[in-house]
């Protein structure tokens, strides 16, 4: 899978969100932004983001994706 087409999958199911993405072939690192974590465990906040790419993950268009889920506050404390 290319980079591009995770983060427009990802957008299409958390429609606010800024996605960065690294990695290649079929294993990548995502790190998803975005006010719909607002009050989530860690854990929601992964299932959210995972459940955007399920199908890929069932059909092995991509093998491996780990997830970092951060509302904006806590990527700005990150950032800071």
């Amino acid at each position: 899978m290319e980079k591009v087409e995770i983060i427009d999958l990802i957008k299409a199911g958390i429609v606010d969100a800024e996605v960065f993405v690294e990695g290649e072939g079929c294993n990548f690192t995502v790190v998803v932004v975005s006010h719909t974590f607002e009050g989530q465990s860690l854990l929601k906040k992964q299932k959210q983001v995972m459940a955007t790419v399920a199908e890929q993950i069932r059909s092995g268009a991509l093998h491996a994706i780990a997830v970092k889920a951060y509302t904006p506050d806590e990527w700005g404390e990150i950032n800071a």
